[in-house]
């Protein structure tokens, strides 16, 4: 079989080569190998093996997400050209492109100082620049100032909006001017000023508007507020403060208002001047350099410790009738601090009561922290006044004085230990003098007492009068040396109310020939027989009304209730196993049964049997007893009293809750005819 083409060609270029003069040198004999015998070992299937890939041939494992990435950016990118795409064409078909004369193509520059003074004159530099390729028609520049700015010519006259005509604009063409105005505003205030361009185009009814702003920023107010007073206080004592509104501008500010936000616990009390309406004042026109004053005066309460702070603001208002400010122009804080009292008073009347709260001296100040004291008619009272030295500092010429106010105290009746009664203005007074010198030095944290006494009015004095009360109200004063060195004059206060209870009057009598229900039966009274009697309750008041009244009383075994009583429409029931009864008085009014009063005395008759046994025989024996009154005094008693002696037989006597204010109200007891030879039982 003969050699393919390329073998002969491999021959023949050896055969050349062994022939060749350069080339058979370089032809080696080649070392032989011998041949070995090998058993191959055949297996049944036929496997290629499989060749391994290096790994620079597998796909790297984020070829997935590397895909999805390339995805995304591509979708967004589509989304962003129809968008754009979408944009274009709404501008320039429906959108301002579509205008012939686009307000985006309209320059407006504003230009002026970086800051300004309130109150102060400033001039703003417009400039307007038509960049459109038509004209604008009939343009107008329109300037809206903010709330308080004023005319430049009087200082007076708001300027809300300004117009002003610029005729028709060319494209290309450049207007520019100046304004002026007085601008309100404090200092660090922000405020802006809108400039407006409104225009016309040639084939069109519509009004074209292109706007800009310019901010305005205040480097000092027009005026300034300021506050005068102490920075502390006692709870309940008067306080007075004064609030200064002065000018910083070199032209006048007009209608300059004051308004102040009082703290929770301040009671105002007046002020200099008056204000025009609650925390409201209005001051007026201020000229370069001029300071208004206003003081106030009030009551401040509050635990110790508290703060109180007064927001004080002032400004300018929108209208001339308005009572808000409406562009603030200056604002201010005053801080005030409840602090312990300098001289601690404490009161007890009659060695019970509670401290009362230590104030600066106000006759406006109700102590609300301590309970009215009650007292009777005719009662001697003592009063102790217990102080202390709160500070840490001596106290100079101390001076205590004690003033009683209401019902009328008869000076002779006043007795004051170390102290001495001023009759011009029934004050009691104590100071180094009246105390061997007690009250000339107070060291910090000393403590003593002074005393005084009085006796309260007497019911027939007091018949005129409707809820009888007195006033004590407890001044103290001294001096101490301030850390600077400076004397100040310290004050405090203590109140207390005493409340004189009412006089009640109850009388309990018995009638034979006098029973509006008819007497039967012997008299005088036989054991073994029954006797009809009436019983008669009659209730007077004096001072004060009486609320929630109740009288109950208690028939003894051998009286039975026999049913009848007048007038019908009091309120009274009857227990038939305790043999008691109740009178549901409730209200008696001041005055009642009181001679010279128009309220007649409060009455019941009941009808009775008595049937004595022949254990009585001899004696007088009791008709009721047990008779209690109940109820409130308006002065906040709790009433509760007895009658005694109990009403029996003898009808010549009669129990008694109280013998004052009876005069006129008890003729009924009297029963004519009845002889105290016939109140003893007989066989």
């Amino acid at each position: 079989m003969d050699a393919p083409d390329f073998e002969k060609e491999k021959i023949e270029r050896l055969r050349r080569a062994m022939y060749s003069r350069s080339v058979s040198g370089d032809i080696r004999a080649r070392p032989r190998h011998d041949l070995q015998e090998n058993d191959p070992n055949v297996v049944e299937e036929w496997r290629e093996p499989e060749v391994a890939l290096s790994g620079m041939q597998v796909a790297p494992a984020l070829m997935g997400t590397t895909r999805r990435v390339l995805w995304w950016l591509l979708a967004v990118s589509v989304i962003f050209f129809l968008t754009a795409l979408g944009i274009f064409g709404y501008y320039f078909t429906l959108g301002s492109g579509s205008l012939p004369a686009n307000p985006s193509n309209v320059d407006i520059v504003v230009t002026g100082p970086a800051q300004i003074a309130g109150g102060e004159a400033t001039e703003l530099q417009i400039a307007v620049t038509n960049r459109n390729r038509i004209a604008l028609q009939l343009s107008e520049l329109v300037i809206t100032f903010p709330e308080g700015t004023r005319k430049v010519t009087d200082y007076e006259s708001d300027l809300l909006t300004l117009r002003q005509a610029l005729g028709d604009l060319e494209s290309g063409d450049r207007r520019q001017g100046t304004v002026s105005a007085v601008f309100a505003g404090s200092a660090g205030d922000r405020k802006t000023v809108n400039v407006a361009l409104e225009y016309r185009v040639e084939g069109s009814n519509s009004i074209f508007v292109a706007e800009s702003e310019y901010t305005i920023v205040f480097s000092s107010s027009p005026i300034s507020v300021s506050t005068e007073g102490n920075a502390e206080t006692v709870s309940g004592q008067p306080v007075e403060f004064t609030v200064n509104v002065a000018s910083n501008s070199s032209a006048p500010v007009k209608d300059v208002l004051l308004d102040i936000d009082y703290p929770f616990g301040f009671q105002f009390v007046r002020s200099r001047p008056s204000p025009a309406a609650a925390g409201f004042w209005e001051l007026g026109d201020l000229v370069p350099g001029e300071k208004k004053v206003v003081v106030i005066e009030g009551v401040m309460t509050g635990e110790e410790g508290d703060d109180r702070i007064f927001h004080i603001t002032s400004g300018s208002r929108s209208g001339a009738t308005s009572t808000a400010i409406s562009t603030r122009l200056a604002s201010n804080t005053y801080n005030m601090k409840i602090a312990q009292p300098f001289l601690g008073l404490a009161v007890l009347i009659n060695n019970r009561g509670e401290h009362a709260t230590s104030t600066n001296s106000s006759d406006i100040f109700v102590d609300t922290k301590s309970q009215p004291t009650i007292v009777a008619s005719s009662e001697s009272v003592t009063i102790r006044l217990d102080y202390q030295n709160n500070l840490d500092s001596e106290i100079a010429d101390a001076i205590v004085v004690a003033r009683l106010s209401g019902i009328h105290i008869d000076g002779a009746q006043v007795y004051a230990t170390d102290g001495f009664y001023r009759s011009s203005d029934d004050s009691v007074l104590w100071d180094k003098n009246t105390t061997g010198g007690r009250l000339g030095r107070i060291a910090p944290g000393e403590k003593g007492s002074l005393t005084f006494t009085f006796t309260v009015p007497s019911t027939e004095d007091l018949r005129a009068v409707r809820d009888p009360q007195l006033s004590l109200v407890i001044s103290s004063a001294g001096k101490r040396v301030s850390e600077a060195g400076v004397p100040q004059s310290l004050q405090s206060t203590a109140q207390r109310t005493i409340r004189v209870a009412t006089d009640v009057g109850l009388t309990t009598c018995a009638l034979y020939y006098s029973n509006p229900f008819g007497s039967t039966g012997p008299m005088p009274p036989k054991a073994g027989e029954e006797t009809k009697y009436g019983l008669v309750f009659t209730l007077t008041n004096t001072t004060n009304k009486i609320t929630d009244a109740e009288i109950t009383a208690a028939l003894p075994n051998y009286v039975r209730w026999v049913g009848a009583y007048a007038p019908s429409w009091e309120k009274l029931s009857f227990n038939q196993q305790t043999g008691t009864f109740t009178w549901a008085v409730g209200n008696i009014e001041a005055g009642t049964g009181i001679t010279g009063s128009s309220v007649a005395a409060r009455q019941l008759a009941i009808a009775i049997g008595l049937t004595p046994s022949s254990s009585q025989i001899g004696e007088q024996p009791a008709l009721v007893n047990s008779v209690t009154l109940r109820g409130t005094d308006a002065a906040g008693r709790k009433i509760e009293r007895i009658v005694k002696p109990d009403v029996t037989t003898n009808l010549t006597q009669s129990g008694n809750l109280s013998e004052a204010g009876r005069a006129g109200a008890l003729s009924t007891c009297v029963d004519p005819g009845f002889s105290p030879g016939n109140a003893s039982v007989v066989r």
